[in-house]
């Protein structure tokens, strides 16, 4: 269909203008966009390819989400460290320590080289019980799993690592047991205990 050349009239509208569609009496014109409007559309099409590009195509720079990440595990690298170097443990203190990727890594290390022969590789259970389910022979509390690796439990033949690891392998040892409880891996042990609350 021919564009209708529109005519001045109570609209306002520029002569010459040209119309692509009438409805009721409703013009719509063929208007170009302000030169303002093009720039800024442009240039925020620029910049979302070159952000692109260099956050992601290239990998230089470091994403928000990344730097955040990164800061975080920072902070608790650092809170983890303050924790190490107190006084006494607190349920706080173990807690803390078990949201620290290098404490939980350094746990990981000691209940493979320790603990492992009893509670089978990741926690899931063989002579003593599974570390990974929901149910705890002496509690699950952080100070209830801490006394337990710390002064043992001969009537279970759980021995006491307190002497022989030294507290801050003790610590780091119930910082990866809170790490995997609750996980439930495949394969686990039957549940023996008490349903933790």
């Amino acid at each position: 269909m021919k564009p209708i050349e529109a005519t001045p009239g109570a609209s306002g509208k520029d002569p010459g203008e040209a119309v692509i569609h009438e409805y009721d009496g409703i013009q719509e014109c063929d208007n170009q966009l302000p030169r303002w409007w093009l720039f800024t559309f442009w240039i925020t099409v620029i910049f979302a390819a070159g952000y692109w590009y260099y956050y992601h195509s290239m990998q230089k720079g470091e994403l928000a989400s990344a730097e955040y990440a990164r800061l975080k595990a920072e902070e608790l690298a650092a809170e983890a460290e303050r924790i190490q170097n107190a006084g006494e443990v607190t349920p706080d203190m173990l807690v803390t320590l078990s949201k620290n990727a290098a404490t939980v890594e350094q746990g990981k290390e000691v209940f493979a080289t320790t603990c492992v022969t009893c509670h089978e590789q990741g926690g899931k259970g063989n002579i003593g019980p599974n570390l990974t389910d929901e149910y705890w022979l002496h509690g699950s509390d952080p100070q209830s799993i801490y006394n337990i690796v710390r002064d043992g439990y001969l009537p279970k033949q759980m021995p006491a690592w307190g002497k022989p690891l030294g507290e801050m392998k003790v610590r780091a040892a119930v910082a990866y047991v809170l790490s995997i409880k609750n996980t439930n891996v495949a394969g686990g042990k039957a549940p023996q205990g008490e349903k933790a609350l």
